[in-house]
């Protein structure tokens, strides 16, 4: 008899295998997408605030309760779109940004990026922004995260390696500062405190640089 099987590295029926998981994993997210992309669609046509969660439902042809599971309100659809628009702009960003020089010119360059993606988005970034920051913190959730810190670390990680800003401080918090000083940036521009978000935007490297920049 051929050896023993029940120490054999052989997927159970309670243990899907790693191609199961994958095409699992692909399937749902190929349905996040639609919902996602259904709710966006149905935004630009009726307006974000007429538009239901039932509505959503009905044109994505789910159920309600499925829709619910996913996405409990209208704003996680949009931090969906957002977050996966995010990703899929990354690799064309990159050279743009790369083509600065490291530190403060690459900051400046890919916050002129986002003022310029954000204003067609004006509309949506509101809802978005306070549902960021109203919900619960769990920092070992991907759908959470939107991949910003990620640029800004590595960004300024550059500018710490060509010795143009501080490095007394790890990237990665300070990351997480510019983070919500981006946020504060965005909501007072959406909240019309600020008349220019490109302005607004300069204004806050301004001051986040004035602690970042190595001084004689």
């Amino acid at each position: 008899m051929p050896g023993n099987l029940s120490n054999s590295v052989v997927p159970t029926p309670d243990e899907p295998s790693a191609a199961q998981t994958g095409r699992r994993e692909r399937k749902r997210q190929q349905q996040l997408d639609h919902l996602a992309d259904t709710a966006w669609a149905l935004f630009e046509a009726e307006g974000y605030e007429a538009v239901t969660m039932e509505r959503i439902a009905e044109a994505a042809d789910v159920a309600k309760g499925t829709l619910y599971k996913h996405f409990p309100v209208k704003e996680a659809l949009l931090r969906h779109r957002f977050h996966r628009e995010l990703r899929e702009g990354q690799a064309g960003l990159a050279p743009v940004i790369q083509a600065e020089a490291p530190g403060a010119a690459r900051l400046r360059r890919f916050f002129a990026l986002s003022a310029e993606w954000s204003e067609p988005h004006r509309r949506y970034l509101l809802p978005y922004v306070q549902y960021r920051l109203a919900e619960p913190r769990h920092p070992n959730d991907e759908r959470q995260r939107s991949g910003l810190e990620r640029i800004f670390a590595a960004l300024i990680a550059d500018g710490q390696a060509a010795g143009c800003f501080r490095q007394d401080v790890s990237a990665t918090v300070l990351a997480v500062y510019l983070e919500f000083l981006y946020l504060a940036a965005l909501l007072r521009w959406l909240t019309e405190a600020a008349p220019s978000l490109p302005g607004e935007f300069e204004s806050m490297l301004d001051v986040f640089f004035g602690g970042l920049e190595v001084r004689a």
